[in-house]
């Protein structure tokens, strides 16, 4: 029998499970059993083209390709067959394809893709209406502007989605999606979780044929795509299952993952919260008919930022984040704003661009890497700022995932400019693993949420070690640094 074979008759929750995150740049997959935890991973790369004009795209065969690969060498890995399958998604990438053939009609359009701005701009009077009705501010990286930029200038042919629908569609035949990912649209009744006629309408989407609205846990369908048949019985977007495998479950509770960028989380229950600071109000997940809600705030550039100062030279990769680093005291009064792709939460200047000011003869590699560091921490901890002020209570610490959570410089700058103890998941896919807890809860409908995840226990704790004024001074340097960019004369960029 070979590691995927499984006879869907024979299910059971306490088997091992196929848990599949599909992201940016690459595709995750493990193999989670519930007695001896992760016996098989694999990745594949799923890396997105970027273009002039704010293009970035990717062809959907590839993340298809990537899933696929990814998931078949965790099972290889893992020698043993599993009892279902759970696939996170990236949220806000979307594509055109044709529903009768699976055929994509058109690239998808990733979450990054800034070619809607002009459209977000001619909807500006409508933003306030789309925020009380959806959670969402109005710009591109959400998905509903994209989906009406594609029918504007590509294709009225087939149906426009975002990529999980796709996926699904390509791995069971079911047209769905699960209410977290639909909350990513703008197109969503936060109140309601179901599709608004209202945002259709003004989006130009009226007449679209929209995907069936699920539960994160619960049978979907069948898919062969490793092997014989398994049922896929989890799905969500990709950052809501960092959030639950983070065990941040309860009202208050926040995570922030560092990937290609770093997005904070926090659980508001289950009644939405419009936030008042620019953070996004959305669905966390939809279980046995019932939603939960989180607040979102988004950095687009981490991961990615590292990646343009490895492409400049200065380092080779996050793997030297640390040692050039650990070469200068501080960032010799260097101050980045790694703005790649504009500012989101909570300023939504995606016309904005990064700095980088107060650059001297005396600056060195190790001064860049660390007022990177900054500007990431800094906006992160801003996110958490704005967290607590909707909330009405400050976070007590902040549970970290990702990749870039490797990294000692990054992660201690974060806990020094938060002023809260950083702790570090022991698991850095927490994503896949999210996914994971949701296929083994789609299995057995008894297994309750607390139960469906590991306990938490970090794998390291970062505690601050300079005291609030050094903090605020270098926060403030940050904010002033965003302040200057916040005047630049670009257009109003529609967003709120």
């Amino acid at each position: 029998m070979s590691p995927a074979q499984h006879s869907a008759g024979t299910a059971s929750a306490t088997g091992p499970v196929l848990a599949i995150d599909q992201g940016t740049s690459v595709t995750k997959a493990l193999v989670i059993c519930p007695e001896r935890g992760v016996i098989g991973a694999g990745s594949a790369p799923a890396s997105p083209r970027y273009g002039p004009g704010s293009v970035v795209e990717v062809d959907p065969r590839t993340l298809l390709a990537s899933v696929i690969a990814a998931g078949r060498r965790a099972l290889d890995e893992a020698g043993e067959p599993v009892v279902a399958v759970g696939l996170a998604n990236q949220g806000e990438t979307v594509l055109a394809w044709d529903p009768a053939t699976g055929d994509p009609l058109t690239d998808a359009v990733v979450w990054q893709d800034r070619r809607a701005q002009p459209l977000c701009e001619e909807l500006a009077g409508h933003k306030e209406q789309l925020r009380a009705r959806t959670g969402l501010p109005l710009d591109p990286y959400f998905a509903a502007p994209k989906m009406a930029w594609i029918r504007r200038h590509l294709t009225r042919e087939g149906v426009v989605t975002t990529s999980d629908a796709w996926l699904i569609h390509q791995m069971t035949g079911r047209f769905v999606t699960d209410a977290s990912t639909a909350g990513r649209t703008q197109l969503l009744d936060l109140d309601r979780a179901e599709w608004s006629s209202e945002a259709l309408e003004i989006f130009g989407l009226a007449d679209e044929r929209l995907p069936q609205i699920v539960d994160a846990a619960g049978p979907v369908g069948e898919t062969t795509a490793f092997g014989t048949p398994i049922p896929l019985t989890g799905l969500i977007v990709d950052q809501q299952a960092a959030l639950l495998a983070q065990s941040a479950i309860d009202p208050g509770t926040a995570k922030c993952t560092y990937g290609t960028g770093a997005f904070l989380l926090a659980q508001t229950g289950h009644q939405p919260l419009r936030s008042a600071t620019g953070l996004v109000s959305c669905v966390a997940w939809q279980l046995g008919g019932r939603t939960s809600y989180c607040l979102d705030g988004q950095v687009y550039t981490a991961a990615s930022a590292v990646d343009w100062l490895a492409g400049m030279g200065v380092i080779s990769g996050a793997a030297d984040l640390d040692p050039v680093g650990a070469s200068v005291p501080d960032s010799g009064g260097v101050t980045f704003v790694p703005a790649f792709a504009g500012l989101a939460a909570p300023w939504w200047r995606g016309d904005l661009r990064g700095t980088v000011t107060g650059l001297g003869l005396d600056t060195r590699p190790g001064h860049l890497v660390r007022a990177l560091c900054e500007g990431i921490a800094a906006q992160v901890a801003e996110l958490a700022d704005a967290v607590a002020t909707d909330l009405g209570s400050p976070l007590t610490a902040l549970r970290v995932d990702g990749g870039l959570t490797r990294s000692a410089l990054l992660m201690q700058t974060q806990a020094d400019l938060l002023q809260k103890p950083v702790e570090v998941s022991a698991l850095s896919e927490a994503t896949a693993l999210g996914a994971g807890a949701l296929a083994r809860m789609g299995l057995d409908p008894t297994l309750p949420l607390d139960r469906a995840v590991p306990p938490w226990k970090p794998s390291a704790r970062y505690e601050p070690r300079i005291g609030p004024d050094e903090a605020a001074h270098r926060r403030n340097a940050f904010r002033h640094a965003v302040r200057t960019l916040l005047a630049h004369p670009a257009s109003d960029s529609g967003a709120p």
